[in-house]
């Protein structure tokens, strides 16, 4: 099945989220991002401080904030505390990667919002041993943090009894256009899994768990115990406390560029001082080093595009960049062979050999093929390119062998 672009911005068919393209050429996310224009904003907040005033507690928490410190933390942080008064608990889940600016970022927040703020970090051999796991059985080294990210923070609204969380941007609604802003899409459980963290749970990264879904070679030693930041609280539970999670950009009219203007202006939040080299923007991600770098880079080999893409797809669609512009970024950027693979192999302890070999299984046919012993992608600005050697054995390259 050929890949077919978006004629407004640079989405394909063989998007990583939930997307797809019309006969006139235009995707979801387009579609879904031209709704913002006719919306009543004044209308929305309304309908968000009549939703949080009806959950402000006399001796508790009013609302639970998912925070990395990264821009749009800090501007949920910055509506909850300074535009609706209310009194947040902050959690974050911690993966041991953060950059610096980012470490920075994050630690203020506290200070800053005068907040109380919990942050989870389990540790650091639990956290190499997922970072192995996720990327041998799904591709994703930071599937660990997906999984934390949308774990910990139920979790501790379920243990101190506050039924309100507030999420900032619904990431596939605005990557892909999975929902309308007309259905005020909420936070639900088979999101988290099914999406989220692609049909896996924290238990199938146990040696039990591992042996039941077949990849038994990679065992790591782990147990429940281990794993226990990862758990998502029993529907049971969630029913007794009643807690729902809500979506920021449902009730004001999002924008990452602004937030990060916004909250650097007011608070001296701090983008990247160094240049990323797979996109152009140095908001995004602070709290992961790799998460620009090589965790992007298993997209490209998997999907084939990047972090470039996507972050020019936002542009266009908020008239900041032309479509263009954006193919000259994704041209320049989607393609590179990060630097920080090399931290990440010492780190988990791995070959440069075995890293490019796992690469390989992870490619998607619809988009890469083998032609004379390398790997083959067709562009968005047209023709194909090749993309390194083929590491698969002779039986597998069958798979990617172009008719």
């Amino acid at each position: 099945m050929a890949v077919t672009y978006c004629a407004r911005c640079l989405s394909s068919t063989a998007s990583a989220v939930p997307l797809s393209i019309d006969d006139s050429c235009i995707c979801t996310a387009c579609r879904v991002s031209m709704q913002t224009s006719d919306i009543d904003w004044e209308q929305r907040w309304e309908l968000l401080k009549e939703l949080t005033d009806s959950y402000r507690s006399k001796n508790s928490y009013d609302i639970v904030i998912p925070v990395s410190g990264g821009k749009d933390s800090y501007f949920q942080t910055h509506i909850a505390v300074n535009k609706l008064g209310l009194k947040p608990l902050l959690v974050t889940y911690h993966g041991n990667n953060y950059l610096p600016e980012g470490e920075f970022n994050l630690l203020r927040m506290r200070e800053i919002f005068n907040c109380d703020h919990i942050i989870v970090r389990p540790s650091v051999d639990v956290l190499i041993k997922m970072n192995r796991l996720g990327f041998k059985v799904q591709g994703d080294m930071n599937w660990h943090a997906h999984c934390g990210i949308f774990s910990t923070p139920i979790d501790v609204a379920v243990k101190y009894k506050v039924p309100l969380i507030l999420w900032g941007e619904h990431g596939f609604m605005d990557l892909g256009g999975m929902h309308s802003y007309n259905d005020f899409v909420e936070f639900t459980a088979k999101y988290r899994k099914e999406h989220a963290l692609r049909g896996y749970d924290w238990g199938d990264f146990t040696d039990e768990g591992l042996e039941a879904i077949g990849h038994s070679e990679h065992k790591e030693g782990l147990s429940e115990k281990d794993l226990l930041w990862a758990k998502y609280p029993s529907d049971d539970d969630i029913y007794d406390v009643g807690v729902r999670g809500i979506y920021l950009s449902n009730y004001v009219d999002w924008d990452g560029v602004k937030n990060a203007k916004l909250v650097a202006d007011l608070y001296g939040w701090k983008g990247s001082e160094r240049r990323f080299e797979r996109t152009y923007r140095r908001s995004s991600n602070l709290d992961d080093m790799h998460e620009n770098g090589i965790h992007d880079y298993l997209k490209f080999i998997k999907f084939g595009y990047g972090r470039a893409t996507d972050h020019a797809c936002k542009d266009i669609r908020a008239g900041r960049m032309t479509r263009d512009e954006g193919i000259n970024e994704v041209r320049n950027r989607d393609h590179i062979k990060p630097s920080d693979l090399s931290r990440w192999l010492t780190y988990v302890n791995m070959s440069k050999k075995e890293f490019d070999e796992t690469c390989d299984t992870f490619r998607d046919p619809r988009v890469w093929w083998i032609q004379d012993g390398l790997w083959w992608k067709g562009n968005i600005w047209g023709g194909s390119s090749s993309y390194g050697m083929v590491h698969l054995s002779e039986e597998k390259q069958q798979k990617y062998q172009r008719a």
